[in-house]
């Protein structure tokens, strides 16, 4: 009870906390296993990317944020409002997970509007966000279609139309763009530049460092559960040193086709075949060339590109970079 009462007299005498997202002193445990430990951080408006490898915290620190963690000790207040207050936070919050699952059998239009009306609003209520929520994220052409049919891209939109349908401030992205295509990633975070240009207050997950330096205002670098570093980031991938490229893994029909077309530029440094023979490996020193290249190639429609994303055990290289130069 004195920490609620510390914490609204720092909101009274900081306005700005109340606009913000605050973890004071939090630490959760999984029994003795570590998931974030004594995270002591504001995020305020805008759009705010975790960043680190698989393990460093990411998605507990966001499912403590949508209340579906409690901490183990400390508080966590969204927009003012503690995490242990369910119907309060759900107002404030909308979450997108990572898992690309669906309820079978039901229609874009279906799916929204049954969250909608599993979450307490009325028919009337339910039809008029769900078609301003589809209308948003452009899906409502493909609305009354089965979601089972609809592309990955398409797919990512729905869930992000049911993450905003009920009219949130604050927006949960877990790994939003993970195994998009290149002109679905770009629309996609373009998509999130205008949420937040709407007022919408993003925090979004990511592997991808150089997508991360485009679209977010600041980046929050996690470690085995620890924040080491924050604020804002700007070529990042800019300074990295040629002894650390990035690579990355993409799966396409004719693998050894574009290993051809992107060695005609200099992004390149090495391409090897996965072994299956339906995927690319590629290291780059240079993201950006490398990434509007690859969408030159696509737009060429020799070849049809499933996936791009980056392969971990290079961006662990990358992020002991990061670390080690702070």
């Amino acid at each position: 009870m004195v920490q609620d009462q510390s914490n609204s007299q720092s909101e009274i005498r900081n306005p700005k906390l109340a606009q913000a997202i605050v973890f004071d002193n939090v630490s959760k445990f999984y029994g003795e296993i570590l998931g974030v430990n004594r995270v002591n951080l504001t995020i305020p408006l805008g759009i705010t990317s975790l960043v680190g490898p698989n393990g460093a915290g990411k998605t507990t620190l966001m499912n403590l944020m949508t209340g579906l963690l409690r901490p183990s000790r400390g508080q966590v207040k969204v927009l003012g409002v503690p995490t242990d207050q369910p119907e309060q936070l759900f107002r404030k919050v909308g979450y997108c997970s990572q898992f690309d699952s669906f309820p079978g059998g039901l229609t874009g239009r279906e799916f929204i509007n049954a969250f909608l009306r599993v979450s307490g609003f009325s028919r009337n209520q339910a039809d008029g966000l769900t078609e301003s929520a589809l209308e948003r994220v452009d899906l409502l052409p493909a609305a009354d279609r089965k979601i089972g049919a609809y592309s990955k891209g398409m797919r990512q939109r729905v869930r992000l139309a049911q993450s905003i349908a009920h009219q949130p401030s604050v927006l949960i992205l877990d790994e939003p763009l993970n195994g998009l295509d290149p002109m679905v990633r770009a629309e996609t975070i373009a998509l999130f530049r205008q949420f937040a240009a709407d007022g919408l207050h993003l925090i979004i997950s990511s592997h991808i460092l150089h997508e991360v330096d485009m679209m977010s205002d600041r980046v929050v670098l996690l470690n085995n559960g620890y924040v080491v570093a924050e604020g804002a980031v700007h070529g990042v991938r800019d300074e990295m040193d040629v002894e650390h490229p990035m690579q990355i893994l993409i799966r396409c029909d004719q693998p050894s086709l574009l290993a051809a077309r992107m060695f005609q530029n200099d992004e390149v440094v090495e391409a090897r075949l996965h072994d299956d023979r339906h995927g690319l490996f590629i290291k780059t020193r240079n993201p950006d060339g490398f990434y509007l290249r690859l969408n030159e190639v696509v737009a060429l429609g020799e070849i049809e590109v499933e996936s791009v994303a980056p392969v971990d055990d290079d961006l662990g290289a990358v992020y002991e970079y990061l670390i080690g130069s702070e």
